[in-house]
């Protein structure tokens, strides 16, 4: 189960980079906008409504039937875990966050949406 657990929590990391940057790989590859928009739609809806994605108590549901009661020990404890549950994660943050990928993607799919009659 702490493999599972494990997958789980880089699967969360890949999905929290795809949504805050993915507009970059929508750049290089138009077709990925079909699923990065929604995405970034999902994960920024989380983090302006305060919720939880549902990777986090599956995670968790993991971690418990593996007899795991905290996050300590191998790499990915250490160092992934830091980044996708980072300490003094507060409301005020959470709402930065969710307006900050909101703007960054929106100004890149502004950006292809204004050039894209300069390449047809």
């Amino acid at each position: 189960m702490r493999i599972l657990a494990d997958l789980v929590l880089v699967l969360h990391l890949v999905f929290v980079v795809f949504v805050a940057v993915g507009g970059l790989v929508v750049l290089r590859w138009r077709q990925m906008g079909w699923v990065h928009a929604p995405a970034a739609l999902w994960g920024a809806a989380i983090e302006l409504s305060g919720g939880v994605c549902p990777l986090t108590p599956l995670e968790n549901r993991l971690r418990a039937a593996a007899g795991e009661s905290g996050y300590e020990g191998g790499f990915v404890e250490h160092y992934l875990l830091p980044v996708v549950y980072p300490e003094g994660l507060t409301r005020w943050v959470q709402l930065f966050l969710g307006a900050g990928v909101l703007l960054l993607n929106g100004a890149i799919y502004w950006w292809i949406w204004k050039t894209r009659g300069d390449r047809r």
